[in-house]
């Protein structure tokens, strides 16, 4: 009898007890509806819980009552909380939603006009390594910029032409901060280089349409130089080159690092082992000193310091057309450039930036019995900062201030002309991410001159979408202003900005090794300089000018399929026409020739510790102007431009390193346009002379010694 009494107590309780148990059921979402299994549910500070079901469905059990907090987490997505109160019986809540989590690895990137190489960029383009080793760059940057797409390789230039645009509307910036008379200053068909070296860096980003606001005062692209962080050793980089040398050393700790260099190249002695087609009266020659710090400022913050000061000159005879007589032409340079920029991360994901830049470029040039001086400063001033409101949007907001005297002095006649620019920038820029495979970007640019007492508002959109894991599809529009350049503006000082629109389209393919990018593009002009006379004496300067450029670009980079060989193709469709600078009619510019090819090939042989390269330059031929054929303008085309460089990089200790490279190995006979006479011959032919290459080929030796307390260390390890 007792016994069957305490199991009808025991089943009484457990009775009991079971009533007393809440069940929790519901459903767990994405954002588009979609379910979500394998989620976690769990009532916070309690074990129980579940994960849903390949429907999304979810229930269990739990002995809680009143008041509590259910968890949901799915990997991928944000942590989500949701206040319930537990009742015996049913539970039911309603469907759950999770937001997905964006982050840089997860998202997608705007890459329409955009080329990045940077420790943190998901499509590594070009690092300084690449521009380094590329063939036909002979360690200049803009040589190696010159293999991408979207360029056009002006062989008598040496500076970076994109997309049918000048290359005097591409902008420069180091850390931020626009760099002054960023190219060396040369004569001639002698082509320049840039002044600094690719060491400096540790990425790169190019743009070559449809950029960021925060860049200003270029029609064509932005190309921003990111100097390195701290330095990792203490070392010494001696380098003994075939046309002069250098050394630099470093001092670095966790905190804090330094670097000073200096430099002298002289191309005398080569000059007089090889023969030149330009008849130098002093070949081309000059020094350099730099210093590089940075340092540690706070727990997040980091201070930059960077000056350089370099001198030069060259002299040089050039024939004129249909004369016998030459005309000596003698160039000196100097040139100073500094900057200082802090960055730091404050508290409520603030990022904060202020830079300072000072430039200044001064030529002295004797031209015959002309004698000129020209001074150009550029100092400026900026500051950003950017707010992460959440992992879905952003903001940048900026100002600059620029300062720019110009001048320009006839020596014998002691005239002196110029004029001071001030000019002041707003900027703003907004990142959504509707979901992490859709973003949005807007942003304004606004601008005033004292000069020319202009204001102006540049609105630019973009937007990618993420086709797939690997591919994304990308769209950037936006007007684009620059003021002319210097030369134009002191004789006529009431020149307005010249104005651009940009439309772009891209597609990017990128995974492990491998890189795809196709875009099209289209490009209109307005209030471009126009003039009578010629580009040396111009007359009757106005905004008058309109034009287009359109075309596609191809690239592809491939370091995955041969072993220890890394290539990339690049092909250009420009279409670009103009009524600019002399041309009464919309004519192509000489700087833009329609088909544009370039392949670069590395290869590494471990056995022979040395990397081979190679690296092939092609174009269709510059258009110019012969008075012998008709009275139109751009009339004619020279043959195609072709360049073979090879490279031989070999490495007989860890930090000895013996770089040799020969551009243009096949001698083609390049040529770039004609220089004609203003007056017939007797038999009423206008005489030119071609504008030609400096000599057949270019070769590069160079040594490059490492001393270190780690002796595997080299120059290799600072790319």
């Amino acid at each position: 009898m007792n016994l069957r009494l305490l199991l009808f107590i025991t089943l009484l309780l457990l009775q009991t007890q079971a009533f007393a148990q809440a069940t929790v059921q519901g459903k767990v979402l994405d954002e588009k509806g979609l379910p979500l299994p394998g989620a976690n549910i769990q009532i916070k500070g309690s074990y129980d819980g579940t994960t849903s079901e390949a429907d999304g469905s979810f229930q269990f059990e739990t002995e809680n009552e009143g008041s509590h907090v259910l968890v949901f987490k799915f990997l991928g997505f944000k942590t989500q909380e949701l206040p319930i109160t537990l009742s015996p019986g049913s539970n039911e809540i309603l469907p759950i939603k999770l937001i997905e989590e964006i982050t840089e690895m997860n998202s997608v990137t705007i890459s329409a006009g955009a080329m990045e190489a940077s420790d943190e960029s998901k499509s590594v383009i070009l690092k300084p390594l690449d521009i380094v080793t590329t063939p036909s760059a002979m360690g200049d940057i803009m040589g190696a910029f010159q293999t991408l797409p979207g360029t056009s390789t002006v062989g008598n230039d040496g500076r970076l032409f994109v997309r049918g645009g000048d290359a005097s509307e591409v902008g420069i910036y180091i850390d931020g901060m626009r760099v002054g008379n960023a190219y060396g200053t040369t004569a001639g068909n002698v082509p320049t280089r840039t002044r600094f070296n690719p060491n400096l860096f540790k990425g790169t980003f190019f743009s070559t349409g449809g950029y960021s606001s925060e860049y200003g005062q270029a029609l064509s692209s932005a190309l921003a130089l990111n100097t390195k962080d701290l330095s990792v050793r203490s070392q010494g980089d001696l380098s003994i080159m075939s046309i002069g040398g250098g050394y630099s050393h470093t001092l670095a700790n966790e905190k804090q690092s330094i670097t000073a260099s200096a430099n002298y190249f002289n191309l005398g002695p080569y000059q007089g082992l090889i023969k030149q087609e330009v008849d130098f009266e002093a070949a081309p020659h000059g020094w350099d000193l730099e210093l590089a710090a940075q340092k540690k400022v706070g727990k997040n913050g980091l201070l930059k310091v960077m000056a350089r000061t370099e001198s030069g000159g060259m002299s040089l005879w050039q024939p004129l057309p249909g004369s016998e007589n030459r005309v000596l032409v003698d160039l000196k340079n100097d040139y100073s450039y500094a900057q200082a920029n802090w960055r730091t991360i404050l508290k409520k994901d603030w990022t904060v930036f202020a830079g300072i830049s000072y430039s200044k470029n001064f030529d002295k040039i004797n031209y015959d019995s002309l004698q000129v001086e020209r001074q150009n400063e550029l100092l400026h001033l900026k500051a950003t900062a950017v707010k992460d409101f959440s992992d879905r949007l952003s903001a940048k907001f900026g100002v600059e201030q620029f300062l720019h005297p110009f001048s320009e002095k006839l020596i014998q006649e002691d005239w002196t002309r110029g004029y001071s620019d001030r000019e002041s920038y707003l900027f703003t820029e907004w990142d959504y991410y509707l979901n992490k495979d859709l973003v949005f970007r807007a942003g304004l640019r606004g601008g005033r001159s004292s000069v020319s007492e202009e204001k102006w508002l540049d609105p630019r959109f973009s937007v990618a979408y993420q086709l797939h894991e690997q591919g994304q599809l990308s769209v950037a529009a936006g007007n684009f202003h620059q003021l002319p350049i210097e030369n134009y503006r002191v004789l006529n000082m009431d020149l307005q900005n010249t104005a651009s629109q940009h439309l772009i389209l891209n597609y990017l393919f990128s995974k492990e090794g491998f890189t795809f990018r196709a875009e099209t593009f289209y490009k209109s002009y307005d209030q471009l300089v126009t003039f009578e006379g010629l580009p040396e004496s111009p007359e009757g300067l106005k905004n008058g000018g309109s034009g287009y450029a359109r075309g596609i670009d191809f690239f592809f980079r491939d370091r995955e399929t041969f072993k220890n060989t890394d290539y990339w193709i690049t092909y250009s469709f420009v279409d670009s026409k103009r009524s600019f600078n002399q041309f009464q009619t919309e004519v192509q510019p000489s700087f833009a020739p329609k088909h544009n090819l370039s392949v670069v090939v590395k290869h590494f042989i471990a056995p022979l510790k040395s990397q081979i390269g190679a690296s092939f330059i092609f174009n269709d031929g510059y258009s110019y102007t012969n008075p012998n054929l008709d009275n139109a303008e751009m009339n004619a085309k020279t043959k195609s431009f072709q360049n073979l460089s090879l490279s031989w990089s070999y490495l007989p200790k860890p930090n000895l390193i013996i770089h040799l490279a020969c551009s243009n190995v096949l001698g083609r006979d390049n040529v770039f346009g004609y220089t004609y006479s203003p007056k017939t011959n007797s038999q009423g032919v206008f005489e030119s002379i071609p504008q030609g290459q400096v000599a057949p080929r270019f070769l590069f030796l160079g040594i490059f010694l490492t001393l270190s307390k780690d002796k595997t260390a080299n120059n290799l390890n600072n790319l």
